[in-house]
């Protein structure tokens, strides 16, 4: 492990290119692990005078100076992150490590934007996932049927020519970049339950259906799941914590690509309801989910954020380490 002072690009790709130039050297199978603080809170500040004059902001966002503010940063930290990874790509070329090496660059959540990030919704759930390397991963290809995280590990598998083991969910995706089939899954499942504050919430997505499931009795969004900005500020402002959040949403992927028409409570639908309900179901019982038994406690040591605080930053409940010990008020 090779320590690096910061998480910010700047600091982790020097690092980085000095490990793969003691990887070159050596004539042993590697692995390494790269992760940039970069697009994350808080943003850079933006260097592109255009940017700054105006952004385009997400389409479930309004268009106003604080959203595109907020987006013109959010670009310059997207830029910075570019940069960085871009060293890395490159040291792998001047240490003739590109043909033998698979390269897999991805998220773990969406943009940390109101109504994206810490949310079901596909801003939230929809990540980037590029691969390139030997054994298929070149040629510009675009795949554009649904995959997963859970598909990374069985990929790997493949690859390595390792037996995957017998617990894993996911599939590998060779099937789709050797070409031998268009649909890997026909629906992807989503969980959240904690991010900063308790929000139970699974969802099922088709190619063209969601569906998202609330698991608790609070009323209203958690706003402390989201990240502050100037955005959440004029959401917050506005009255988005008043807004009541239904048990069941389901949305139509195609007609409602930005999940802003909840057709749950419409008769019309009902047969999509349905089937998607179920099929979450069937899945939660398929793996032990712990919310079939009731509301989940937080870890012991765990520090979470009250369901009604507007804010992250706002004090937080410590649990004790010792479960014997009553959690501090």
């Amino acid at each position: 492990m090779i320590e690096s002072g910061t998480t910010r690009a700047g600091d982790v790709a020097p690092r980085t290119i000095e490990a793969l130039r003691r990887a070159a050297d050596s004539e042993r199978p590697w692995f390494m692990s790269v992760g940039f603080f970069e697009t994350h809170r808080d943003f850079s500040a933006p260097t592109s005078v255009r940017d700054t004059l105006y952004s385009l902001p997400p389409a479930n966002l309004p268009d106003v100076v604080a959203t595109r503010k907020d987006m013109a940063a959010f670009k310059a930290s997207a830029r910075s992150l570019d940069q960085g990874i871009g060293a890395v790509l490159h040291a792998l070329h001047d240490f003739g490590l590109v043909e033998d090496t698979l390269v897999i660059c991805t998220t773990d959540h969406g943009i940390a934007f109101p109504g994206a990030k810490a949310t079901l919704a596909d801003r939230g759930i929809g990540v980037m996932m590029i691969v390139r390397g030997p054994r298929g991963f070149s040629g510009g290809k675009v795949i554009d049927a649904q995959v997963s995280h859970l598909d990374v590990y069985p990929t790997l598998c493949e690859l390595a020519g390792v037996e995957p083991p017998g617990w894993l969910q996911g599939s590998s995706l060779m099937p789709l970049v050797r070409g031998e089939t268009e649909c890997l899954h026909e629906e992807i499942f989503a969980e959240v339950t904690f991010h900063a504050a308790y929000e139970p919430q699974r969802a099922v997505r088709t190619e063209r259906w969601k569906y998202i499931r609330r698991f608790d009795d609070y009323p209203g969004p958690v706003l402390a799941n989201c990240d502050d900005s100037e955005t959440k500020s004029l959401l917050v402002d506005a009255g988005w914590g008043e807004r009541e959040v239904p048990r069941e949403r389901l949305y139509d992927l195609v007609l409602d690509p930005a999940e802003g028409d909840d057709l749950g409570a419409r008769p019309e639908f009902a047969a999509q309801l349905a089937d998607l309900r179920g099929r979450l179901e069937r899945w939660m019982h398929e793996t032990d989910d712990p919310l079939l038994s009731g509301p989940v406690e937080p870890p012991p040591g765990a520090l979470v954020n009250e369901q009604w605080q507007v804010s992250p930053d706002e004090p937080l409940r410590a649990l004790s380490p010792d479960p014997t010990v009553a959690p501090s008020s």
